[in-house]
C-alpha cells in the first residue's frame, strides 16, 4: 500500500493521520465532535472515517500504533474518552453497548509533560485532556515499575521535565534534536520523526512566560522513505505554536535550516495571524510581519503544500483562521509553485471530506492531481537540500 497523510475537516482543530506502507498508523491530535455522529448533520463523521482507515489487532480491535498529542487544548483532544480505550488492555470492553463501536486502542503515546505544564498555567484542562494526562502518567509509572512496556502501555516522553521529574526515563525520553525511529516497539524503515520543540524549561522567567503565552506545542519534522528514496517527503507539524516560538526557532536554526524544511506543512494554530506577527490582525491598521518567524515558517521545497486545518478562510477580521496569514503563506508558495489547502473548504464549504495526500518519491501528491501530472524537482528532495525559498525579504 502507499503511504498517506490524511487531514480531517475538524473545524478549527487538528486531526491528522499518517499511514505508512507497512500499515503503521500515527495519529496527531483529535477533535471528534458529537455533531459528527448525527447522520442528518453535514459535519463529517470523523469517528467512522478514522476507523475505516485503521487496522485491527489479532483480537479484532481497532488500533493506532501511535497517538501524538501536540498540546492539551480542547480542539486537539476532544473525543478521546468516547472513542479510545484508556487504561489496562485487560479492562478492554469487547462487547460494547448497542449502537456503540469498539474503542480504538493506542499502542503507544507520544506525550510532553512540558506542554501540559505550560497549558495549565493559562486555562483549566478539559476532561479529555485530564484523561490523556492520567493515561500518560499510568504508562510512565508502569515503565518505572517494569522497565519494559508492551502494546497498549507504551509511551515516549517528549522533552525533559523540570526538577528531575524525567530522571530515570532515559530509555523512553526524546529531547529536542533527537530522532524517533522505533514506532510502537518496531524499528521503522519508512518514517522517522525529529523533535523540534517544545523548548526546555527556561531559567529566564520572562522567556519562559513568552513560551507559555505562545502556545507551547510539540513540533516535529517527519521524514518519509518512499520507494527506497530517503527523505522523499518532509512533513512539519506544530500544533498551535505562535510567533515567539518561531522567532526563537529561527534564531537557533538559521545557520542550518534542515530541521525546518518541508514539502508539506500543517499551518500552525489553524492559520492564525499570531503565528506570523505580534500585532493583532483586527486591531492594527497595518499589522507587521515578524521576519524571523516568517523565515522559520517558509523553509519550503519546490512544489510544497501548506494545509490549514480550520474553518473556511474569509476576507474579514476573523483570527483564526486569518485571511492575512493565508495570503502570506500563498505569497511564499507562489515562489516555489506550491499550493495552499484549507480543510474547511475541501472539496467545498457545504460538505467537507478528509484531505488525503499520497506520499511519493517526488514528494506529496494532493488529491486533486493525478500521479502522471506530478513534476518532481530536478534532484531528489532531501533534508540536506537547501530550500528553494528562505522567506527572507
Amino acid at each position: 500500500m502507499q503511504s498517506t497523510i490524511t487531514f480531517f475537516p475538524v473545524d478549527n482543530g487538528d486531526m491528522t493521520l499518517i499511514k505508512l506502507e507497512d500499515k503503521t498508523t500515527i495519529l496527531i491530535d483529535i477533535n471528534i465532535r458529537q455533531a459528527a455522529e448525527n447522520d442528518e448533520d453535514p459535519t463529517c463523521n470523523f469517528s467512522k472515517e478514522l476507523r475505516e482507515l485503521l487496522e485491527k489487532d489479532n483480537n479484532g480491535r481497532p488500533f493506532v500504533d501511535v497517538f501524538l498529542l501536540s498540546h492539551p487544548d480542547r480542539d486537539h483532544c476532544t473525543g478521546l474518552q468516547n472513542n479510545f480505550h484508556l487504561g489496562l488492555l485487560d479492562n478492554y470492553v469487547d462487547k460494547p453497548p448497542k449502537d456503540e463501536a469498539l474503542k480504538i486502542i493506542i499502542g503507544e503515546i507520544w506525550s510532553s509533560p512540558l506542554v501540559f505544564r505550560r497549558s495549565s498555567k493559562n486555562h483549566t484542562l478539559c476532561d479529555d485532556a485530564k484523561a490523556f494526562s492520567t493515561e500518560a502518567r499510568r504508562r510512565v509509572n508502569l515503565y518505572k515499575e517494569k522497565k519494559q512496556l508492551v502494546y497498549g502501555d507504551r509511551i515516549i516522553v517528549i522533552g525533559k521535565d523540570e526538577n528531575g521529574k524525567t530522571d530515570g526515563l532515559e530509555e523512553i525520553l526524546k529531547e529536542v534534536g533527537e530522532v524517533i525511529n522505533i514506532i510502537n516497539g518496531k524499528s521503522s524503515s519508512h518514517c522517522t520523526a525529529c523533535v523540534i520543540a517544545p523548548f526546555p524549561i527556561q531559567e529566564d522567567e520572562e522567556a519562559e512566560e513568552k513560551i507559555t503565552k505562545n502556545h507551547s506545542s510539540v513540533i516535529m519534522q517527519f521524514s518519509f522513505k518512499v520507494d527506497g528514496v530517503e527523505d522523499s517527503c518532509l512533513f512539519l507539524t506544530s500544533g498551535d505554536a505562535e510567533v515567539y516560538i518561531w522567532e526563537k526557532l529561527w534564531d537557533e536554526h538559521k545557520r542550518s535550516t534542515s530541521k525546518l524544511q518541508y514539502d508539506l506543512m500543517l499551518a500552525p494554530h489553524h492559520c492564525s495571524w499570531h503565528v506570523l506577527s505580534y500585532d493583532s490582525w483586527s486591531k492594527n491598521k497595518n499589522p507587521q510581519i515578524n521576519k524571523d518567524a516568517k523565515c522559520a515558517l517558509t523553509q519550503m521545497h519546490e512544489g510544497a503544500f501548506i494545509v490549514s486545518s480550520s474553518k473556511p478562510i474569509k476576507d474579514d477580521d476573523t483570527d483564526p483562521p486569518c485571511w492575512g496569514a493565508k495570503n502570506e503563506y500563498k505569497t511564499s508558495l507562489d515562489v516555489v509553485k506550491g499550493e495552499f489547502f484549507c480543510t474547511g473548504e475541501y472539496p467545498n464549504e457545504e460538505r467537507q471530506e478528509p484531505l488525503i495526500f499520497k506520499l511519493t518519491k517526488n514528494g506529496p501528491q494532493p488529491p486533486s492531481k493525478k500521479s502522471e501530472s506530478i513534476t518532481g524537482p530536478a534532484v531528489i528532495i532531501g533534508s540536506t537540500k537547501e530550500p528553494v525559498y528562505h522567506g527572507q525579504e
